[in-house]
């Protein structure tokens, strides 16, 4: 009894992703730098706008790229065993490309043997993903055909096919509908209760709807890593909104870090952050996840 705990506690300790002093450079241009993570069992939300370094550290991570320095260990494997890595990891890329005319049933099948799946497994697990991710009736429709949202649950079936403990999607909603985007969400978080699940996205909507923990990455620096009670008590008491015209929006602008406008005729309801009560008929307003990156983005001092 008590060797089976150990044997227990050992696994869980080892379902976890840890990554020290991280650094990567392009020639001159260093896209990570100095990263620190560590990353357990669950939805873990990687957050920063287009060219923060997410891709890169996501392609490190999946083995597509060498770091220059650091430490990265994945369930206890260094990121060096690149064989040993693909074989507990899956990978959804932001542009993700598929044998088009090939039909989603055969895809499937062609990379359940290309991951060393026998037959017998193959044909155990391709339906059952298939009915997950709601393509059971597209089994038969060449990739192709499928609509951009049909294509991105097709690239999270094909990535934990061979049943890996790690899964890292980048940027998987950017160009979904609304609805695809509710429906792929709900589908991360399902996978989540068994693996480490790593969302790396730009839409803050995405994190804030999904992940329990969460890292702010800007210009290769992780500016924040928490959770996202601990994101928001950043802004408690900064964010404010307030109705104004259409001139006196310009010298908010120049004056705040605005967070969202809306157009009402004339005037502007405009959202922004400032330390103390700016002007009368602005009001203090409870913060969001958005309120609390852009703050952190536009922030001097030192990473939290």
């Amino acid at each position: 009894m008590v060797r089976t705990e150990r044997k227990e506690r050992t696994e869980e300790m080892k379902t976890e992703i840890i990554i020290r002093d991280l650094n990567k450079s392009y020639g001159k241009k260093q896209a990570l730098k100095n990263v620190d993570l560590r990353i357990g069992k669950g939805m873990f939300g990687l957050l920063g706008r287009n060219g923060a370094g997410k891709t890169t550290l996501m392609k490190v991570l999946a083995t597509l790229l060498e770091k220059n320095s650091g430490k990265v260990e994945i369930c206890g494997i260094p990121v060096s065993h690149a064989a040993e890595i693909r074989k507990i990891t899956g990978y959804l890329p932001q542009e993700f490309s598929m044998y088009p005319n090939m039909r989603v049933g055969e895809a499937m099948d062609y990379l359940g043997v290309l991951s060393g799946l026998t037959k017998q497994q193959r044909q155990e697990r391709i339906p059952l993903l298939l009915e997950r991710v709601n393509l059971s009736d597209n089994a038969r429709t060449k990739v192709k055909a499928l609509s951009g949202g049909m294509k991105r649950r097709l690239g999270i079936a094909q990535a934990i096919l061979h049943d890996p403990k790690v899964l890292i999607v980048d940027e998987p909603t950017a160009g979904l509908d609304p609805e695809e985007r509710v429906r792929f969400r709900n589908l991360l978080c399902e996978i989540a209760d068994e693996r480490i699940v790593i969302l790396s996205t730009h839409i803050v909507g995405d994190v804030e709807a999904t992940c329990e923990e969460i890292a702010v990455l800007d210009g290769g620096k992780i500016l924040f890593r928490g959770t996202v009670e601990e994101l928001l008590s950043l802004v408690e008491g900064r964010v404010y909104k307030a109705e104004v015209s259409r001139k006196e929006l310009d010298r908010i602008k120049s004056s705040y870090t605005v967070t969202s406008m809306i157009t009402l005729g004339n005037n502007v309801r405009v959202r922004f952050l400032t330390d103390r009560q700016p002007f009368t008929g602005a009001r203090n307003c409870d913060a969001g996840v958005e309120d609390a990156y852009m703050y952190l983005i536009n922030r001097e001092g030192d990473v939290l």
